[in-house]
């Protein structure tokens, strides 16, 4: 008895093992943090062991689908969480040099604008939009996953990317977009306030995510001029004694910057044809364990 319940687990395991980057891929598009996601494929390992799995005629499909609807479920409480956040808040930057698709068949959903957009939607079109966009499922799969008909599902998807596409500029490429990354750091590292507006977009937005657990501004400063001001004004002892690398974060050229061996920071941007159109500041450790060593089963909720 103890033998077959032994192989039992054995097999649990190795089908768990082998969909289980795309139940965490799903899990982070749909709330912007890894730990949170970390949790949630836990909690569908508990139940796949749990379960009757002699009726399951489509494990990868039973999987998703309870991860997605763990998801959606914990969306409300996640976002209830936030209000009490300090200062802006930031999904949790991911290694994709590890993982450049993060689980998915698609790169989509990963990038730091999509994310904070995605946060404006319903927990539903959220799902309905990852399902399609970064992991191509069929709208009749959809549909079983998010509970609605297949007409309904089409028309989430569809409502996700009329709100994407209206509130977002087309991206630079990733060589350009390095490019003004590069050019940014050259002129926040002395405070050339001409340089930096030359760079900014004129509607340009910065946000700096801390929880209150490093020197940040607590709101977002908007406009290429002032934020060129606030950059100069403080640029320096940002910068100075750190060292400072290349990364890449969701699918984005980022600077890391550590201080005595441990990391402070990482800042990125996302550019379009009109330049920079918003500075990107991760200065929550508990968010930087992607890029620290630290073990996110170890980290407190985000």
């Amino acid at each position: 008895m103890g033998a077959t319940t032994d192989t039992g687990l054995e097999e649990a395991a190795a089908v768990f093992g082998e969909v289980r980057g795309r139940l965490f891929g799903i899990a982070y598009r749909m709330l912007g943090s890894a730990v949170d996601a970390e949790d949630l494929v836990q909690e569908v390992w508990v139940r796949w062991q749990t379960c009757d799995r002699s009726k399951v005629e489509n494990p990868a499909a039973y999987l998703a689908t309870a991860v997605t609807r763990l998801a959606i479920n914990v969306s409300g409480s996640a976002r209830k969480r936030r209000e009490t956040y300090i200062g802006p808040w930031l999904p949790e930057p991911v290694d994709t040099a590890a993982d450049p698709q993060l689980g998915a068949e698609r790169a989509a959903g990963l990038e730091f604008a999509v994310l904070l957009l995605l946060e404006k939607l319903s927990p539903t079109e959220r799902a309905a939009y990852v399902l399609r966009e970064a992991f191509d499922y069929p709208y009749g799969q959809i549909a079983e996953i998010v509970q609605a008909s297949e007409v309904a599902s089409r028309q989430l998807v569809s409502r996700a990317r009329k709100h994407l596409r209206a509130e977002r500029r087309t991206p630079s490429s990733g060589p350009e977009q390095r490019r003004l990354l590069t050019a940014f750091l050259a002129a926040a590292q002395v405070g050339d306030i001409s340089a930096l507006e030359r760079l900014f977009a004129e509607d340009v937005v910065s946000y700096a995510d801390s929880n209150g657990a490093a020197r940040a501004a607590r709101m977002p400063i908007h406009g290429a001029i002032k934020l060129a001001k606030v950059i100069h004004a403080w640029g320096s002892d940002f910068w100075s004694g750190a060292d400072i690398s290349w990364v890449e974060a969701n699918g984005q050229t980022g600077l890391l910057l550590k201080r005595d061996g441990t990391t402070s920071a990482l800042v990125t941007v996302t550019t379009s044809e009109d330049g920079i159109d918003q500075v990107l500041w991760m200065l929550n450790p508990a968010k930087l364990a992607a890029f620290s060593g630290t073990d996110p089963c170890n980290r407190s909720s985000l």
